[in-house]
């Protein structure tokens, strides 16, 4: 089986998570800087076989898109013209960031290692593809 792996796309960096290749759990892989996002993909999946992109899709409270969106679509537009062959799919990401840090906390993690941004950016990735494989697996279960 393929893994799927998900980003948490920023303007400067992207916090990067894949699953295990059971699809059963995800965790955090590293987090790239923005620039070098289609570069770093199109090494990794030269060696690691990936099912599906999920990129993190952020909404407003009201569940509208955020303004990030102006330079996520763009940037993932330039991903899928790379990396034709793998599907991409967005997911709702809200939230994501203060569940990334009450992690951070809840782990025990010290102040000044919650304030690196890359470690928040790679856990919300992780917390979008633990999310998804959930909605997935309870729409299966249906």
């Amino acid at each position: 089986m393929k893994r799927l792996l998900a980003i948490d796309y920023g303007k400067k960096r992207c916090g990067i998570a894949v699953t295990d290749t059971l699809q059963i759990i995800a965790n955090g892989l590293t987090t790239v800087e923005t620039s070098k996002l289609e570069a770093f993909l199109k090494t990794y999946t030269a060696t690691e076989p990936v099912e599906r992109i999920i990129v993190g899709l952020p909404k407003t409270v009201r569940g509208e898109e955020s303004e990030s969106m102006r330079y996520i679509k763009p940037g993932i537009a330039r991903l899928q013209k790379v990396l034709p062959e793998i599907p991409v799919e967005f997911f709702d990401e809200r939230f994501t960031s203060v569940l990334a840090h009450r992690a951070m906390i809840d782990g025990g993690m010290r102040k000044m290692a919650r304030r690196d941004k890359a470690i928040v950016d790679e856990i919300s990735a992780s917390i979008i593809l633990n999310d998804y494989l959930r909605s997935r697996d309870m729409a299966a279960s249906r």
